[in-house]
Parts: C-alpha cells; structure tokens; sequence
C-alpha cells in the first residue's frame, strides 16, 4: 500500500483538500446529468454514488483525523447512506494509508522524544494497521511483542476545524436546524477530543479490562504506561483476525453464536452495571484468536451513561411503554425527543414515527433469545430508513431531535446490531450477562 509523506495539518491546507475534493463532486454531477438522459435513472445515480465515495473518501483518507473518522462512523449507517459509501468508508475502520517510515520515525521523536530503537530491541517502522487517527506498528522488548500505536501529526489540534468543514454536510443530511443543534457538535468535538488523548485512553482501557475480565471468552490486552505518551499507546501484541475477516469465511454456526453471545454479554454488561460504553464496536476494534475467543482494543471512544438518560431510554425498550401512549409520549419528551414549542402536526407524526422504529428496533430486548441473522429483521430496519430517509414531510420539520447522548447510544446499538448480523448470531440469551 502507498505510504503518506505529509499530512495537510493547517486550517488553510484541510479546508483546500475539501474544496478540491468538494470540485470533483461537482463534476461527477455533470456527467450524471449526461449520464441519467441515455441510461436509466437507477444506473445513473449508482455510477454517481460511487464515484462520489471513491473521490470523498480519497480526499478524507489524505487528512485523516476527524474528517476520516466522521466517514467511519457514517459507514456504520448502513440504512441511511447509500451501499457505496458504506462500502467506501467502511474502509476507514482500519485500512487507510499509512504513513511513511520516515515519518513515523519523526513523529515518534515529536511525541515521546526518543528514537523508537531507544526504547524497543526492535521496531518496525512499517506500519501493519493504519486507521483513521492513529497506525500501530509491531515492536519488541525483553522478549515480549508489543503493538505501538502513534497519533497522527495534527490530528488533535485539527478537531475544531474540521468539524466546522464537515458541519454543513451533518447537517443537510441530518436535517438539523434551529436552536440547541449545537450541542450535538459539542458532544461529537468532546468526544473525539478525549480520543486523541492517549493517557486518558490507557487508563480507559485498563478500567474496562479490570471491570469486564470476569466475562467469558473475551481477552484485552495488557497496556504499559511506561511505554506510552499522550500521543502514543503500548500494548501487548494480540494474535488474531479482523472481525469482517472472520465473518468473511467462518461456516461454523457454533462459533458464531459463541462470538455473537460474547459481544452481546460484553456490551449489555458495560451499559447495565458499568454504565459506561465501548461506543466505537466496528469490526477493526475486534479480533477473533484461534482458540475463537473475542479480542477487544481500542477504548479511546468510551460513552460514559448519565442515570437521567439510562432510565427513559431503556423504559422505551420496554412493552408496557411502547403500549401505554400516556407514558410513551411522556418518555419522548424525557429524551427530548418531542419539544414543548412543536406544532400539533410535529408531535403527531414524531411520536408516530419513534413508535414504529422503537417497537421494531427494541424487539431483540422483548424476547428471552434472539436471532440476529434474521434477514427479515434487518430488512424492516433498512426498509423503515429508507422509508424516512425519502419523506418529504419529514424533510420540511426540524431534525433537531433527542438527547445529545442519542449520538454515541445509537452509534453503539448499530454498530452492535450490525456485528451481530454479520456474525449470523443466532440464539443470543438477552439477559445472560445478569448471571455472569
């Protein structure tokens, strides 16, 4: 793979790579409109997505960063974007460019101020992963093989201003207008802040393993403070495959439910007695080890669970609340998801709608065993997306809906759900993690 030998990291240099990027877009619209007047409308707008993916994704993988890492969490709205982008920035979860060894060896010295081989018997300079902030590179040390994982150059002080460049696309295809928007960018910045600090994320990590290790078939890494910067994290190396890999290949049904059942007890374990959440599950933050156990890494993303938040968002999972309307719309205004200044037709048609995607979306917590390789399942989710996704009257109201904390919540479910899927996790017990 080619290696990156610079990094945009001033305000000027990104905002420019956006608007080349922003210039090829426009030119893939002029030849869709070329191409929509001799093909069909169907075809046209497929050549048109992707090759609006391909050229986004080229221009964000150069900034890395925030910018990237926007495209990787949009990759997991697989029933929002089109199959192209979720193709395309999927990707960024944990095969982009990596930087150059030269580069690496400079930005090592920035950080920790020592020349890798200072502290290593040995480092590869090479990068075997490189993802949307940060690379990891394969070292050693008294015997033991580490995994080191460098920040890019710029990254943290970039979040501001490229947040700003993407905003207005968040919020055309978000709809979010009018006031209080702000505070769901706040919540993002905040977020991706805290993962560019990598003490913060050590400590993070150490916090999880300690409070999860009781769990079954599941292992973490262990992490080495001493070894580590604000920039840059050491870890023990773990042996194993992709997730997406795994699932590519895997005809073991056994194994499937094993894996599935042990994503599902880790994360109902964190979200109902840690109260805090690993809210970044793609597949490039698990491996699978040959003895089929879950490897989980990477706790820069960690979504702490206020009690005021907790409570109303799983009383709506619940049956009785989604068939008592008194204490349902009661719950919706709770989460903030309808308003006191909404019109009587607003109220109408979003309690309506978070009726129809809560009864579906909850169904997994109102059975005793679940099977999340249902085709059926996941098509009513898809078909429901694309279904609000094309309402016109839906486009005309203010998207500025819910709880800042609905963001890394529903980012955390998806993606759950989506693992799940790709697993073909049949049998999942919902509340196995109570007795563990």
């Amino acid at each position: 793979m080619k290696t990156i030998d610079k990094i945009p990291i001033g305000k000027i240099q990104r905002a420019t790579k956006l608007v080349t990027t922003g210039a090829k877009v426009g030119v893939n619209y002029l030849k869709y409109y070329g191409d929509k007047l001799i093909n069909s409308e169907e075809e046209a707008k497929e050549r048109l997505n992707e090759s609006n993916a391909e050229d986004i994704y080229d221009g964000l993988k150069k900034l890395k960063g925030s910018a990237l890492k926007v495209a990787q969490m949009l990759s997991m709205e697989k029933n929002i974007l089109p199959r192209a982008y979720v193709e395309k920035f999927s990707l960024s979860q944990f095969s982009v460019p990596p930087l150059s060894p030269p580069l690496v060896i400079k930005t090592f010295k920035k950080y920790f101020g020592k020349h890798p081989n200072d502290i290593f018997d040995t480092f590869n300079a090479t990068s075997v992963n490189a993802a949307s902030i940060g690379q990891v590179h394969l070292a050693e040390k008294d015997g033991k093989k580490l995994a080191v994982k460098i920040q890019y150059p710029g990254v943290a002080e970039s979040i501001s201003t490229d947040l700003a460049l993407v905003k207005p696309i968040a919020i055309r295809m978000f709809n979010i207008t009018g006031k209080g928007s702000d505070k769901y960018f706040k919540e993002v910045e905040e977020k991706l802040t805290e993962e560019t600090d990598y003490i913060l994320e050590v400590q993070q990590s150490k916090d999880v393993s300690e409070a999860c290790k009781h769990l079954p078939n599941i292992r973490f890494p262990k992490y080495y403070e001493e070894y580590s910067s604000e920039r840059i994290i050491t870890m023990d190396w773990m042996q194993g495959e992709h997730l997406s890999e795994f699932t590519a290949h895997n005809t073991d049904q056994d194994i499937a439910n094993l894996l599935g059942q042990t994503l599902w007890d880790f994360y109902m374990f964190q979200i109902h007695e840690y109260r805090k959440v690993h809210a970044d599950p793609h597949p490039g933050n698990f491996l699978v080890s040959k003895d089929n156990e879950l490897i989980a890494l990477d706790f820069g993303c960690m979504k702490a669970i206020p009690e005021e938040f907790y409570i109303p968002y799983f009383e709506l999972a619940n049956k009785e609340t989604l068939n008592n309307p008194e204490l349902f719309t009661k719950k919706l205004y709770e989460l903030e998801i309808l308003r006191e200044d909404d019109t009587k037709e607003e109220l109408v048609f979003f309690t309506e709608m978070f009726h129809e995607l809560l009864d579906l979306f909850t169904m997994p917590f109102n059975n005793e065993v679940f099977d999340f390789s249902d085709e059926e399942f996941f098509g009513r989710i898809a078909a429901i997306g694309e279904r609000y996704a094309k309402n016109t009257q839906l486009r005309s109201m203010n998207g500025n809906r819910g709880s800042k904390h609905f963001i890394y919540m529903n980012r955390t479910f998806f993606g759950l759900y989506n693992l799940l899927h790709d697993l073909k996790a049949k049998d999942v017990k919902i509340n196995n993690f109570k007795n563990l």
